[in-house]
């Protein structure tokens, strides 16, 4: 039987060697970075080529769902901003529960030294933007340089490979995670339109119903989908911004498990002695039932060994990585080049997102990190220095989707300004990428 099983090789299905190059780009943890930047030029490229009038058209092209009199119609680019990515912000949601409950943030201990980062990360680039457009019609993008975008930081720092400690990479996911923290919050109180009560209530009444549904043990996808996108549709015509209830849904799902590790170990490994058991030679398993019974048991109990949490994060992340980011970008990062591009980035709001992203991010990250040891209520790896530190507050100042997401909030209403934003987002994230590249490089290299 034993010689059967190891002789028991079949031939690849041709649509799997097709697919497999692409499998293994895609675990590569740079991979979506990459992709998001090849979206980005290609905006850029498509925005201001002869192809112009196309790009815009495509993203205002009205799109209808619904039946009767229950139609819901909004352009292409709302669906993609105000739709998609609360998808991408439930992800956002499930990363913060998880963090808060077995990662970086589950201890006060663990928490202080990121969360301490984060605010700094916050707070400096806030109070940099507000000082030069104090009393300016731009002073409602304080929020966009607060944010970072950890997709493109953690692939900056995947390109140096080993030479990065993991510490590091841990270090600057958590701060992210509290970053983003803060900015759904900024969102929430600062971003939202004419409030809605009786649509928030409704809301509300949802997102407690959700909870009930955890609390009392449902664990279907299906449960959480279903009034989660009614919420969403509720938090649309309530004023707060729909992606919020991308996080609040994210905050309901289930993270316990039916069975504990011991239970399924002992379970498995019964199963599995089962089907070994009943295997015949020459036999197929679709024509033996006690090994598709057993089969199907040790898929019952897979299923109760493991929560819904992580799993739904683990089928989320390409979806999210490899399809709406980037086409957030794509629809987002289409900026018109004109012969003022260079003199706009003098104007209040583009000189107030470059300090704020490039010098603000610097400087609140790392003085934060620096008390924090300096005080000893952190103490400093022993595989990190601070100059990894500093080069990774320098990454912190990649804002880019978060920043570009904010910025569309704050000036959505006035193109010129928008545009001037983006422009200052794309020029200083590319400044913070390079920059923090060459000090980790040289920081790993030294030490």
């Amino acid at each position: 039987m034993e010689n059967q099983m190891q002789n028991d090789s079949r031939p690849i299905p041709l649509l799997e060697q097709a697919l497999s190059p692409f499998r293994r780009f895609s675990h590569i943890q740079a991979s979506g970075g990459l992709v998001l930047i090849a979206c980005t030029i290609i905006a850029l490229v498509w925005a201001n080529s002869p192809l112009a009038p196309a790009y815009f058209a495509l993203w205002e092209t009205p799109v209808s769902f619904g039946f009767g009199d229950m139609t819901l119609s909004k352009t292409l680019l709302h669906w993609i901003n105000d739709g998609l990515m609360a998808v991408f912000f439930f992800m956002v949601g499930l990363e913060i529960k998880r963090e808060i409950l077995v990662g970086e943030l589950n201890t006060v201990g663990q928490a202080v030294l990121p969360v301490a980062a984060a605010v700094g990360g916050m707070v400096v680039p806030a109070l940099l933007y507000a000082l030069v457009n104090q009393g300016q019609p731009t002073m409602a993008g304080w929020g966009v340089p607060m944010a970072t975008d950890i997709a493109f930081a953690l692939g900056i720092l995947s390109l140096l490979g080993n030479r990065v400690p993991v510490g590091l990479k841990v270090f600057l996911a958590a701060v992210a995670i509290v970053d983003d923290i803060g900015a759904v919050l900024v969102i929430a109180l600062f971003y939202s339109g004419d409030i809605s009560f009786l649509s928030l209530v409704v809301g509300g009444g949802l997102f407690a119903a959700m909870l009930i549904a955890n609390a009392v043990g449902a664990r279907h996808p299906a449960v959480y989908t279903i009034l989660g996108t009614i919420m969403w549709l509720a938090f649309l015509k309530s004023g707060v911004h729909a992606t919020v209830a991308g996080v609040l849904a994210a905050m309901t799902i289930p993270a316990r498990t039916r069975i504990p590790a011991g239970a399924f170990l002992h379970k498995a490994r019964r199963l599995l002695d089962c089907f070994a058991a009943s295997m015949e030679p020459g036999q197929v398993l679709l024509a033996n039932k006690t090994m598709q019974g057993a089969l199907e048991d040790l898929e019952t109990a897979c299923s109760r060994a493991s929560a819904p949490l992580p799993r739904i994060e683990h089928a989320l992340h390409p979806w999210v990585s490899y399809g709406i980011m980037p086409l957030f970008a794509l629809a987002n990062a289409g900026v018109v080049f004109t012969g003022q591009a260079g003199a706009s980035l003098g104007e209040p709001v583009s000189l107030g997102i470059f300090l704020g992203l490039f010098i603000g991010k610097q400087a609140g990250i790392f003085l934060a990190c620096f008390a924090m040891f300096r005080l000893g209520l952190a103490a400093l790896p022993q595989d990190l220095r601070l100059a990894h530190y500093y080069g990774a507050s320098v990454l912190a100042g990649i804002g880019f989707t978060m920043s570009i997401f904010i910025d569309g909030l704050a000036f959505g209403d006035q193109p010129a300004i928008e545009a001037q934003a983006k422009v200052a987002i794309l020029v200083t994230s590319t400044l913070a990428g390079a920059l923090g590249y060459v000090i980790l490089r040289r920081a790993s290299r030294d030490g």
